[in-house]
């Protein structure tokens, strides 16, 4: 017991620095891809932070798995946790390190209960819109056939794409490109979904909160009216008995 509410302070101390990292990644990842002349030292210096971001994950999840009074049960439980953790140490490539920490960063914030169904979504839609755009202009750029070559060019692809738009005028021409239009498209469909389905939610909770205020009103309704059935009857019982007392007292004195 006192292990596990261990990892509950841990991650409750760690949320905000994690998410903060990320930003650091983000900035660090775009930085290269929208300077194209970005120098080497630069660059370098962006590589160190996104592996350095990466690193900061990877120690919060051998943490926590230390942490664990049932480190197997917390393994297979968080086993999106421990792919993102391994994924770029199969291949030390750019797009898995983003790919990586996205994951991570998702799984963390999942955990936090005061973030909301809906911030988290919309928080969802903005990173993968940017990011996103930020991967498919760093593989499209270059590409002799390939049309996206600007921010704005891949900005409008990720959101048509997202939005299962898709008009054609800008489309990925490498096959890292295509691959990730389509993680894009179904990650624009899943969100979609949840999105649906939260508006759902909401509507039907709505409902069900209305009728079981119609359903208690309806209640109140009914037991007043007992009441006043019970009051009328006890009312007409006290009238009847005192008619029928007063001839008699009438009579004796008579």
């Amino acid at each position: 017991m006192q292990e596990q509410s261990g990892q509950v302070r841990w991650e409750q101390r760690t949320q905000r620095p994690l998410l903060a990292l990320a930003v650091v990644f983000a900035l660090a990842y775009a930085v290269p891809i929208v300077d194209s002349s970005a120098g080497r030292t630069l660059t370098i210096a962006c590589t160190v932070t996104e592996w350095t971001v990466w690193g900061a994950f990877a120690a919060d999840y051998l943490v926590r798995l230390a942490m664990s009074g049932h480190r197997r049960e917390f393994v297979r439980t968080h086993w999106l946790d421990l792919g993102a953790v391994v994924l770029p140490i199969l291949q030390p490539l750019r797009l898995l390190r983003l790919v990586a920490t996205l994951m991570l960063v998702g799984r963390r914030a999942r955990m936090a209960s005061q973030i909301r169904l809906t911030t988290y979504v919309g928080g969802a839609v903005v990173g993968l819109l940017m990011f996103g755009s930020l991967a498919v202009l760093s593989v499209e750029r270059d590409s002799p056939n390939g049309n996206i070559r600007t921010l704005g060019d891949a900005v409008w692809w990720s959101f048509t794409t997202m939005t299962t738009v898709g008009y054609g005028d800008h489309a990925p021409t490498t096959g890292m490109g295509r691959v990730l239009a389509v993680g894009l498209m179904l990650s624009g469909i899943a969100l979609l979904g949840v999105v649906t389905a939260n508006i759902a939610a909401w509507f039907i909770a709505r409902f069900e909160k209305d009728d079981v205020e119609e359903r208690r009103q309806t209640e109140a309704i009914e037991r007043l009216t007992e009441e006043v059935r019970a009051l009328r009857a006890e009312v007409a019982a006290l009238t009847r008995a005192g008619s029928v007392r007063e001839p008699v007292g009438g009579e004796q004195t008579h």
